[in-house]
Parts: structure tokens; C-alpha cells; sequence
């Protein structure tokens, strides 16, 4: 029987294996409530029996937990420190670089990545995973067709190599789509590949709870190479990293020792 949040979060672990109690309390309580009152529910009680049994609905609930805002290039002026102070050293002496995406929404991070990386490498040489929870935001991503807003942040020579304009619409080039493989992951509680040179997971560990942020820095570390880079979003400053395996490279930037 669910009859408050707590209940909730026990039947949707339950049912989906996905741990609410992971998640910071206040701010998913606050969003899932703002969804079920709009829908014309009143409780957590009415919400789960909906979700439990209606697919759409549980696509839906799962779309506004895992919160999908994402552009291309987002916080630009991250992606040239990227470009300019990291790249070199993670490229040096290589042909192939093995890089992730974790948490990456509708896929503008990952493309992002494949465009920038090919201006080093040939695109088929490299190897971009990208994960997500969501599984209607994966399959966004690989239509990769995308509303001109997310490119707002794009550079004007990367947009005239890499987008086609269908309508309103952009669409990603499939030399780029190629380069990237999408794969659903729950990040909380499914293993690592590892052996990466980069790994990218912006804005989305400000929405776990600090034990849940200890376990993921120390998986994250453990899945990238000697001296590969972890890259976090422009809110998620790591102040310890020592304890983690990592030295700051740069801003929000940190390199595995």
C-alpha cells in the first residue's frame, strides 16, 4: 500500500529498480508533486497506481525525474577549456579515444563531443559511449532531429558541417551519429565499463544525495585510465577530489592519479 512518499519511493524501486532514496529528497518530492497535481491527482497513493499500470504515464514520470534540459555546447566557454587545455594531453600519441557521456538526456552532449573531437581525430575512430535512464530521451537522441534553440551555443562553421535545417528542425549528421552508441543505464545501480580517456556527467550529480555523489565519484575513477579526465557541470565543483583518486586539472575538469 502506498500512502506518502516514503511508500512511493519503496513500490517504485520495487517496480523499476530506480532508488528515489538516492535522489535529494526535497527537490524530487517538490517535482514529482507539481506533476501528479497537474495530472488531477492528489497523492502519491492515486499517482502509483496510475504510473504502475499505465506505460505512458510511467515514461512520463520517468522523462520529469531524470530532468532532460540539454543544447549543444552548453556553457560554451567549458567546452573551449575542453578543447584547449585538456585535449592535448588526452590526445597526444593516440588514434582512438574511448570517451562517455553518462547521464546524457536527449544527446546533445555526446554529439557535441563527436563534433568537437573530430576536428583531432576522424570520427571513425572514435568510440562515444552515452547512457541515460531515460528511454524516451535515448530515443530522441538517436533521431537526433533537434529544435534550433538547442543550437543557440553552436559554432556557426560546426552547425554549416554537421546540421541539416528540415523545416524548424535541425538534423545531426549521420558521419556524427555513427560515432556515438546510445545505451540505457541506471547510474545508481548498474556497473561501469571502464578504460576510459573522458568521461562527461554535467548537471545531473546536484540531484543525488552526498553518499549517493561518494559511491559515483569513486565509479567513475575507477572506469577511467591513468591521468583520464572527469569532466562535471559549471554547479558540481568536487572540493575534495584527493579522496576520490583526482587532482584538478582545470575547473571542472579532474584527472585521475
Amino acid at each position: 500500500m502506498v500512502n506518502d512518499y516514503g511508500d512511493f519511493v519503496q513500490a517504485i524501486k520495487r517496480k523499476t529498480a530506480i532508488d528515489l532514496s538516492l535522489y535529494k529528497e526535497a527537490q524530487m518530492k517538490r517535482r514529482l508533486t507539481a506533476l501528479y497535481e497537474k495530472k488531477g491527482y492528489s497523492s502519491f497513493h492515486d499517482y502509483y497506481k496510475v504510473i504502475s499500470s499505465d506505460e505512458k504515464q510511467m515514461a512520463e514520470f520517468l522523462d520529469r525525474m531524470t530532468i532532460n534540459v540539454s543544447e549543444f555546447y552548453r556553457n560554451y566557454k567549458r567546452w573551449e577549456v575542453l578543447e584547449t587545455n585538456i585535449l592535448p594531453r588526452l590526445i597526444k600519441g593516440k588514434r582512438t579515444l574511448k570517451v562517455w557521456s553518462a547521464a546524457c538526456s536527449t544527446g546533445e552532449e555526446p554529439y557535441t563531443l563527436a563534433m568537437l573531437l573530430s576536428k583531432y581525430l576522424p570520427l571513425t575512430s572514435l568510440d562515444i559511449l552515452a547512457t541515460d535512464l531515460d528511454g524516451n530521451a535515448l530515443q530522441r537522441a538517436r533521431h537526433a532531429i533537434y529544435p534550433e534553440r538547442s543550437l543557440a551555443e553552436v559554432p556557426p562553421e560546426i552547425k554549416q558541417k554537421y546540421f541539416t535545417a528540415e523545416g524548424s528542425l535541425y538534423k545531426v549528421d549521420d558521419r556524427i551519429k555513427q560515432a556515438v552508441t546510445f545505451k540505457k543505464q541506471n547510474l545508481l545501480a548498474d556497473p561501469f565499463d571502464a578504460e576510459f580517456d573522458l568521461i562527461v556527467c554535467r548537471n545531473v550529480m546536484i540531484y543525488f544525495t552526498e553518499e549517493a555523489k561518494d559511491s559515483l565519484y569513486k565509479k567513475f575513477n575507477a572506469s577511467l585510465i591513468k591521468e583520464g579526465v572527469f569532466f562535471v557541470g559549471s554547479t558540481e565543483q568536487i572540493f575534495n577530489p584527493g579522496q576520490y583518486g583526482f587532482q584538478s586539472e582545470d575547473t571542472f575538469f579532474y584527472k585521475k592519479v
